[in-house]
């Protein structure tokens, strides 16, 4: 009881509030991914800081040598006044000048779609994981399920011979 206590507490005193897109895995294979930077407000900030927040809807576009994060919505801050954010504005990612030409690349080329997978604190910053991901099919979708299922009751299996043998 100790321990479960002391991990939630060096958890919570890092400051890493993590928001991830779990849809992104099951409806995208990742082929690349990118810690990148994103421009907030200070509500925006604090919104985030409490983990209201939401990805399941975003998505990256590049945007006259600029790259622009559209979907996703952070909660307005309660305590925030008449200058609060708006929860679905666009967001400016902050990326190096080449990071950008090599994405707007694959993005040309390859058909290829930008999705954010994480959004979290690094020290006092705001950083998102910026996936470079190609859409699964739907039978792609089942085979990964299926695999899933399959290690799934391989694992069962393993754990009742163990507990058998002890």
């Amino acid at each position: 009881m100790m321990n479960a206590a002391k991990a939630k507490n060096d958890k919570t005193s890092s400051g890493r509030v993590a928001i991830s897109n779990r849809k992104a895995y099951h409806e995208f294979t990742v082929l690349d991914s990118l810690e990148v930077g994103i421009a907030l407000t200070g509500t925006e900030i604090k919104s985030l800081r409490k983990g209201r927040a939401s990805l399941n809807e975003a998505h990256a576009r590049i945007e006259k040598g600029e790259m622009w994060l559209y979907g996703l919505n952070i909660s307005p801050y309660e305590a925030g006044t008449y200058n609060n954010h708006d929860p679905l504005r666009a967001r400016r990612l902050l990326l190096h000048k080449k990071q950008i030409i090599k994405f707007h690349q694959a993005v040309q080329e390859k058909g290829l779609t930008l999705i954010p997978l994480r959004l979290y604190f690094a020290r006092c910053w705001v950083k998102i994981e910026l996936g470079l991901c190609q859409g699964k099919k739907l039978h792609d979708k089942r085979d990964a399920l299926k695999a899933k299922q399959s290690d799934r009751e391989m694992q069962r299996e393993v754990k009742n011979v163990n507990f058998k043998n002890q």
